[in-house]
C-alpha cells in the first residue's frame, strides 16, 4: 500500500500551524519554523506525489531502508 492508496491530508490552521492527518486521524501538528517551511514547500510542490512525500517526511512515516521483510 503506497502513499497514493492511503494519502496524507493536511489543514492549514490559524496561527501558522499545520495539522497532518492520515486515515481520519491526526498524525502530527507542526508549528513554528517547521510549519512555515512546510507551508512554503507544499506551495512549491510540483505534483500531488511531491506533497505526499513532504507530508510523509514531516511525520516520519516513510521507508528508511532498514525494515525487516517477512518470510
Amino acid at each position: 500500500m503506497g502513499l497514493m492508496d492511503d494519502p496524507f491530508t493536511y489543514q492549514l490552521v490559524q496561527g501558522g500551524t499545520v495539522r497532518v492527518s492520515r486515515g481520519g486521524r491526526v498524525v502530527v501538528i507542526v508549528g513554528g519554523i517547521r510549519a512555515a517551511r512546510l507551508r512554503t514547500d507544499l506551495q512549491q510542490a510540483s505534483s500531488p506525489e511531491d506533497e505526499q512525500l513532504l507530508l510523509a517526511r514531516i511525520t516520519g512515516n516513510y521507508r528508511r531502508g532498514n525494515e525487516r521483510h517477512s518470510k
